[in-house]
């Protein structure tokens, strides 16, 4: 399925995250706070604050924007706490022009939000 799917430009970005998963089968819903370093349509890049086995499949959480529950499948993982994972779905424009506007990173400093699109 993601050999047949076009890349998407890869935009840097600084924004606090969360990752939810479950532990032990259903038994336990378990969150760890993550940074979100890049991002674009179909992909993330994202920074781990603490050191935990990062399971397959979970779902990632931008508070801040008000992004939910993006569904996320791990691709590779690299030594210097950081991972690369793919979305279940491609987020939309309009996703990721909100996830830029509550970026701390200085390339998305001019992004401003319109009230009516919210």
């Amino acid at each position: 399925m993601y050999d047949r799917e076009v890349r998407f430009r890869m935009e840097e970005t600084m924004n606090e995250a969360r990752i939810e998963y479950t532990e032990k089968g259903v038994m336990h819903m378990a969150s760890r706070r993550c940074q979100l370093i890049g991002i674009s349509l179909s992909s993330a890049v994202l920074g781990i604050l603490t050191q935990f086995k990062v399971p397959q499949e979970f779902c990632l959480d931008v508070p801040e924007a008000r992004i939910s529950s993006i569904g996320c499948v791990l691709t590779r993982t690299y030594t210097n706490n950081t991972i690369e994972v793919r979305f279940l779905r491609l987020i939309t424009e309009r996703e990721l022009h909100r996830i830029f506007v509550y970026s701390t990173h200085p390339a998305h400093r001019d992004h401003v939000m319109d009230v009516r699109s919210w």
